[in-house]
């Protein structure tokens, strides 16, 4: 096991550079970009960083020239022999070959392509700009690269000893959490979601390692392929809200733009089918997604809730597959929005017994140094790189949290009536 707190006080970062591999990325990223290789290979899209939390001054924090040297790294990788063996002939969800020889041909001879990179008002303006399988690419080692060198400005001017300490009193506290998971019981299944924003690679993959000792079985894996390979556990994921942001820009009418979603799932029934058949519906708000979403899609296995009331988003699902004549214990409730333990053992609590429940835990799971430095400068934030363009039209989100809406203002309207979303409760976006 890696000494971790004596690795970030030597480290240089050719010795340990941030993202190490292009499969250091979330395993739906890969099923995703699949997806779009195979069905809309020749949008273009555009890609861009967002810092929700507006107060942490990214460009004052984050050297310039250390981030150009990380990007341009990045774009050296291409996937290794043994990499490329594990993805071809590994068993993914149960099934053999879930790349299909094309896309792993391609995959197989990629290269990250170029990035832009301005400083304007403190902040990092990130963008790429390209065939939608190529730039989609970038989202979470840039996302990676920009979360570990935030750490890593903050901890510079530490000594070995206080690194020492602060790496041993987040190490408690992530095994207090396991601990109370444990005690609780009914140990809640969870999965590793943490890889976009983690305090750092050598920290998720310690994380990692002390939910497999500390969880066992009920550990059911993580996002990460890299992790995922190394520690020969499962890789989690299934799709985001990526595709059905870019398929509704592209849509030429109203009523194209409202069957987006669907689509996105039709082209994915297509290629998947068992615990990958999960529906993601608050891209455009759950109630409305759901009443008028077509029969085949309520025998789908289950459904991510990833804004808005976590209870409320449950309840909801439940009574729509009772409206369908689904019998909702048979079906899996991922949650995957803002978790930390008393969440996960509430809504374990609640839900148990009436529908199968899963977690997917992110930032708290992989970064929480919550109050461990002084001024609290390592406390987790809202960072996101979002698909914002397709073939030169606005993308746009409006989720169940009108906190993580974007996209120009005219065009969220126009959304809202197409989409018939009313009033929405707004609820802090912590990550």
């Amino acid at each position: 096991m890696a000494d971790i707190a004596s690795r970030v006080y030597d480290h240089k970062w050719k010795i340990d550079p941030i993202v190490r591999s292009l499969i250091d990325t979330d395993f739906y990223k890969l099923l995703m970009c699949q997806s779009v290789f195979r069905n809309r290979p020749g949008t273009q899209v555009t890609f861009s960083l967002i810092n929700r939390s507006r107060k942490i001054r990214m460009a004052d924090l984050v050297d310039e020239g250390e981030l150009r040297e990380q990007l341009d790294y990045l774009r050296t990788l291409s996937l290794s022999r043994g990499e490329s063996t594990w993805l071809r002939g590994n068993m993914f969800y149960g099934k053999r070959q879930m790349f299909r020889p094309d896309f792993m041909e391609w995959f197989e001879g990629f290269r990250l392509p170029p990035y832009h990179l301005e400083r304007r008002d403190g902040q990092y303006e990130l963008t790429f700009e390209g065939d939608w399988p190529d730039v989609m690419m970038w989202e979470i080692p840039a996302l990676a690269v920009l979360m570990e060198l935030r750490s890593r400005a903050v901890l510079k001017d530490m000594g070995r000893f206080e690194l020492q300490v602060l790496y041993a009193r987040a190490m408690t506290r992530l095994w207090e959490k396991v601990e109370r998971l444990r005690a609780s019981g009914a140990t809640p299944r969870i999965a590793d979601f943490g890889t976009r924003r983690r305090h750092s690679f050598l920290w998720q993959d310690w994380c990692v390692q002390a939910m497999m000792e500390g969880l066992g079985s009920s550990f059911t894996g993580t996002s990460n392929c890299l992790i995922a390979m190394r520690r020969d556990i499962e890789a989690i994921g299934t799709n985001a809200h990526e595709l059905p942001m870019v398929y509704a820009a592209l849509a030429d009418s109203d009523e194209e733009l409202r069957q987006a979603p669907y689509r996105v799932l039709a082209d994915w029934q297509e290629e998947h089918e068992g615990n990958l058949r999960i529906i993601l519906p608050d891209t455009y708000g759950t109630a409305g997604f759901l009443e008028r979403a077509p029969d085949w899609l309520a025998s789908w296995t289950g459904i991510r809730i990833d804004s808005g009331d976590p209870v409320e988003g449950a309840e909801t699902a439940i009574a729509w597959w009772k409206s369908r004549g689904e019998d909702p214990r048979e079906k899996l409730v991922i949650f995957s929005d803002g978790l930390d333990v008393e969440t996960i053992l509430s809504l374990q609590a609640r839900f148990a017994g009436r529908v199968k429940v899963s977690f997917g835990w992110g930032t708290l799971l992989t970064n929480d140094f919550r109050g461990l430095v002084a001024g609290d400068g390592l406390a987790p934030f809202s960072l996101v790189c979002k698909a914002v363009s397709a073939n030169g039209r606005a993308t746009v989100k409006l989720s169940d949290n009108p906190m993580k809406a974007m996209g120009p203002a005219a065009e969220i309207e126009r959304y809202k009536r197409v989409f018939r979303v009313g009033a929405q409760v707004a609820r802090p976006v912590m990550v």
